[in-house]
């Protein structure tokens, strides 16, 4: 049987990177490259290549609510993904438009630090984040300094604490998490998928390529754009995690800057 589902219409609410790697570019990449329609709330403009960040201008939290309710009032939104917020004012911003609009999907990827070591997210927003957003998301979407810094505790240093800081994560509101294991001392990166029903780990090998910018934001819209083109938020978490590491084996393909390059979006079309 054809899959008659419309093509999905996915809101990315996020950070822009100039550089084209991680942020909403990336995100809008994701969502094209996986057959759906991109919408984006700009939340901060980040003057950022290759080897880092050097200069972040945030709006006010007013502009990021007119976006949002633009978006909302006009376009049927079938999932949201979330990234980075820049302060308190934003994520509280973004928590009151999620909570008038009701969308039925929201993954949330807890952007506090980028891969340069630059502050994405001001230290007294974590707090609004845990309690203002993790109670409306489908997904969140940790690393493990992340998932560590939401539950003020060490980082996980092995699967079973992944999953018991998952557990932890579900018991503040969260619908579903991915704990990322990309930190692991483990010649693998695994991933547990932590439901209320139970855990799932989703395996995959650690490319050893340096070309990884915007992993985190490519993996989370991935999973936002096809939750609503599969059956289970497993299938869209498993064919998601796929996607990106395809894209990180053929990042080499690509040219770009002289630091950590971005991963190839659309390697399997050029």
């Amino acid at each position: 049987m054809p899959d008659t589902r419309p093509i999905p219409n996915v809101l990315t609410i996020a950070g822009s990177d100039s550089g084209g790697g991680a942020g909403i570019q990336a995100d809008l990449k994701a969502f094209s490259a996986l057959g759906a329609y991109g919408a984006s709330v700009i939340t901060a403009l980040t003057a950022q290549n290759t080897r880092g960040v050097t200069a972040i201008h945030t709006p006010d939290a007013a502009f990021v609510t007119a976006q949002l309710d633009a978006v909302f009032d006009d376009i049927r939104i079938d999932a949201v993904k979330i990234g980075m917020l820049a302060n308190a004012d934003i994520v509280r911003a973004v928590a009151d438009a999620l909570r008038r609009h009701r969308p039925q999907h929201v993954v949330l990827d807890t952007v506090m630090i980028s891969k340069s070591n630059h502050a994405l997210l001001a230290p007294e927003a974590v707090a609004a984040l845990r309690d203002e957003l993790l109670p409306l998301a489908t997904l969140v979407t940790p690393n493990l300094p992340e998932a560590a810094a939401l539950l003020n505790t060490n980082s996980a240093a092995d699967e079973d604490a992944m999953v018991r800081q998952g557990e932890a994560l579900l018991a503040l509101g969260a619908r579903a998490v991915l704990m990322k294991g990309g930190h692991l001392a483990s010649a693998d990166s695994p991933d547990w998928l932590v439901e209320a029903s139970g855990a799932l780990r989703l395996g995959g090998a650690r490319v050893p390529l340096k070309n990884t910018h915007g992993t985190g934001c490519t993996l989370s819209s991935a999973i936002a754009a096809l939750i609503p083109q599969t059956d289970s938020l497993a299938d869209a978490t498993a064919e998601a995690k796929r996607y990106l590491t395809g894209a990180i084996e053929q990042s080499a393909r690509l040219d770009v800057g002289h630091g950590v390059g971005p991963v190839h979006h659309f390697f399997r079309w050029w």
